[in-house]
């Protein structure tokens, strides 16, 4: 059974941050050898390894994006993965509403100075509204295009009948359709790389469509011990990894 591999590769960093944190160890991953430990069908081989990113670009961490080319052309050297599909960064500012519970909070409260008695620097692009909501302007980064492209190249090769079953490394609710498509053709395996629940939206049942799916989340021993090699064709992992 030829096995299809679709990685959402923010996902599954930001869940193994999530898992791990700044601990070394992890982050050089080896996404075939990965992809071998779940791929548990019967008579199953990873044949197809497709990773989806974006280059990072934070002028706040310039290493930040030499470590990632170095991740990427070790990925390519070693055979780790087949296809590397860019989307890109963009980054902008704008105004958000600030909030009295700190980052993370569901359900946060809205924090209002409707008598305009909190002061602020100068300096602060901090105002209020008409209903006394206090709005800053704030840097925005976001990742696009991952989602479609593993949306993209998994229902491509699932109905080309390149690969007979698929497993994707995400817990992006945003591929819910393409996932439920493609489990109508072929089985599929879905790892929730993080520590939150599996999202609603990819769930089902093992028997949808032509059956024998399966729902995992990431074990973080298999992370650890899923690594590339230190040096891979003159590519040193960097430190901290």
């Amino acid at each position: 059974m030829r096995v299809g591999v679709y990685v959402d590769g923010f996902n599954l960093y930001y869940g193994g941050h999530a898992q791990l944190g700044g601990r070394a160890g992890w982050k050089w991953i080896d996404l075939r050898a990965l992809a071998t430990r779940y791929a548990s069908w019967q008579g199953a081989t990873v044949e197809r390894v497709v990773y989806c990113t974006a280059r990072v670009n934070d002028p706040d961490d310039p290493g930040q994006t030499s470590r990632q080319d170095f991740y990427l052309k070790a990925l390519k050297a070693s055979g780790s993965v087949d296809v590397i599909e860019e989307g890109y960064y963009a980054s902008w500012s704008a105004e958000s509403v600030m909030t009295a519970e700190k980052a993370g909070t569901r359900a946060p409260t809205v924090m209002r100075d409707p008598g305009a008695q909190l002061s602020w620097s100068s300096r602060l692009r901090v105002r209020r509204s008409q209903d006394g909501a206090l709005l800053a302007t704030v840097r925005k980064r976001e990742e696009k295009g991952s989602d479609v492209n593993v949306a993209t190249h998994l229902l491509a090769d699932v109905l080309q009948k390149r690969v007979e079953a698929a497993i994707v490394i995400s817990n992006d609710s945003d591929l819910a359709l393409p996932i439920r498509i493609a489990r109508e053709h072929v089985p599929m395996g879905i790892i929730n790389p993080g520590k939150k629940p599996l999202a609603g939206a990819l769930k089902g049942h093992p028997d949808d469509g032509v059956g024998r799916h399966w729902w995992r989340r990431l074990d973080i021993s298999d992370l650890r011990q899923c690594q590339l090699p230190d040096l891979v064709d003159g590519i040193h992992k960097p430190r901290g990894w």
